[in-house]
């Protein structure tokens, strides 16, 4: 498998380009937290016209919302959830040039073209692990839709985050290649 790839962010196409199904990554820098209802209030935002709370060129969006810090702790746990719930939002904001999202889970034929379309990608995040996800967390603040509590759009800084590409830009999906692997050693081929 390879040793893991150290990215500092934001991504630029080159990397992009770079990157395939199954690669390993480490995230340094700045990131974005938006779920659900984060992304609705971004599309209203778009929809009425206005600019977004961030400058979404080159962003990395995670789907996640943390839960409360402990004593001493920048944040609380922060899993990643599932990305299929922002699918209805993402190739607009893929469009607009957000890089790269994470979260867990497949992704809509939609956003996978979007991905291709546009050279972005979806990284994967590892599912109940969030505890030991937000030790990767060097800093947290809410930017925006403070209202909205663990859901609200927040700046995160990272150091070393791993993540997994799921989707590349190529048009490659991870889950895909993996079953059908799996149905080739299933038939004994």
């Amino acid at each position: 498998m390879g040793e893991a790839r150290r990215i500092t962010l934001p991504f630029t196409d080159e990397i992009i380009r770079d990157l395939r199904v199954g690669d390993r990554l480490l995230l340094s820098g700045t990131l974005y937290v938006a779920r659900d209802a984060a992304h609705k209030r971004m599309f209203e935002a778009l929809d009425r016209g206005d600019p977004l709370p961030i400058d979404i060129r080159g962003a990395t969006i995670y789907f996640m919302g943390p839960s409360p810090a402990r004593p001493g702790r920048v944040m609380g746990a922060g899993g990643p959830t599932t990305a299929s719930r922002m699918d209805p939002y993402s190739p607009r904001l893929v469009a607009l040039g957000l890089k790269a999202m994470i979260g867990k889970g497949t992704r809509s034929a939609a956003v996978r073209n979007a991905l291709r379309e546009h050279n972005a990608v979806f990284l994967g995040g590892i599912g109940g692990a969030g505890a030991l996800l937000s030790k990767a967390v060097v800093s947290a603040e809410v930017i925006a839709y403070e209202d909205l509590g663990p859901e609200a759009l927040r700046r995160l800084e990272v150091k070393d985050l791993p993540v997994t590409v799921v989707d590349d830009a190529t048009g490659r999906d991870l889950y895909e290649e993996g079953r059908a692997r799996y149905r080739r050693i299933a038939a004994g081929s």
